[in-house]
């Protein structure tokens, strides 16, 4: 049986999915209030040749609008990998209350694997963090997205 964690990561995975697609690191995420999906965004960092256009700022930002307020009040955000520390920053920012990521990241994860932003106590909002939701999935699509970069950097 499919819990709703694990329904709204299959809906992060599709826009993932779209950045895989568009040669972006596949990233994707949805913001959901109560039972809808308010936002749905994957990475464009190549597309707007912004550093920031990360899936999470863009679904942030896109549920701001559809709020029209910058308080993210009662919002799970669900995110293919661990967010970093720009992102994890927004969201406290933006109070969102809970965060579903998929697969962890070792190297600038900023909600537990290197540091812990949305959970700090030193700040004036904490976020609810779960992890490991199809977490397979999540880390299978950036392998597989690094590896195909792996072998066209080497045929190059």
């Amino acid at each position: 049986m499919q819990t709703n964690d694990e329904k709204y990561m299959r809906e992060a995975l599709k826009e993932a999915e779209k950045a895989f697609e568009r040669d972006e690191v596949p990233v994707g995420a949805v913001l959901v209030h109560g039972d809808k999906i308010v936002a749905r965004a994957h990475n464009q960092i190549k597309l707007l040749k912004d550093p920031t256009a990360h899936c999470e700022m863009i679904a942030i930002t896109q549920g701001a609008d559809y709020f029209r307020n910058e308080r993210l009040l009662d919002s799970t955000l669900y995110v293919t990998i661990e967010p970093c520390p720009m992102c994890a920053g927004a969201m406290v920012l933006g109070r969102i209350k809970r965060v579903v990521y998929g697969a962890a990241d070792a190297k600038s994860g900023a909600c537990g694997s290197v540091m812990n932003i949305a959970s700090n106590s030193k700040l004036n909002h904490r976020i609810k963090i779960d992890n490991g939701v199809l977490e397979k999935e999540c880390a299978g699509l950036l392998q597989e997205f690094f590896a195909k970069k792996r072998k066209e950097r080497s045929l190059a």
